[in-house]
């Protein structure tokens, strides 16, 4: 079993911020705490395409990276965490954007019920990626326009969240 499952991670219980484990979170929709990463090149953003080892929607594409923070992990600590251990990402400044809250069903009896973080940072084109196989399969840079449009077409290639982020938050994400 993947020990990343067994993991503490902080959601509300009763109210109360709790450290509770990862898969019990999600096997009971518990609302969590969560950090999500949107690397964009000019208007290009960079996504990954989650590995097929994954608990849940593994294959499926999402923004650049996302987590849940450890406990009384900082939120921006977080962020960088996972830039480099998802796809080999170091030296960037995400910034944060916007709180948001969603939930969704991500398969298997699962439920990702998350109070996210959002960060923005930008980069070239030309940043070095070096993708961790046990995260990510693939990974590519996508215009929003385009990831919008293909989204449309073939929501199913997409995990829920991203499908959600931006239908119902791109403007906070992505201002003009």
């Amino acid at each position: 079993m993947d020990t990343s499952l067994q993991t503490d991670i902080p959601a509300w219980v009763d109210g109360a911020l709790t450290p509770v484990e990862k898969l019990r979170v999600h096997q009971l929709g518990l609302k969590h705490k969560a950090v999500s990463v949107f690397v964009m090149a000019d208007d290009a953003v960079l996504i990954q395409r989650r590995a097929l080892g994954k608990y849940h929607t593994p294959g499926l594409w999402a923004n650049t990276c996302c987590t849940h923070p450890l406990w009384d992990e900082a939120d921006i600590d977080c962020a960088n965490r996972r830039l480099e251990q998802e796809l080999g990402i170091t030296g960037l400044t995400p910034e944060f954007r916007d709180q948001v809250e969603y939930r969704a069903d991500v398969g298997q009896g699962l439920t990702e019920h998350e109070v996210v973080q959002i960060f923005v940072a930008t980069a070239p084109k030309s940043l070095r990626v070096v993708p961790n196989p046990d995260e990510v399969m693939d990974w590519a840079w996508m215009p929003l326009d385009a990831l919008h449009a293909d989204i449309a077409a073939r929501p199913e290639r997409y995990t829920p969240w991203l499908r959600i982020y931006l239908a119902q938050f791109a403007e906070q994400i992505f201002p003009k």
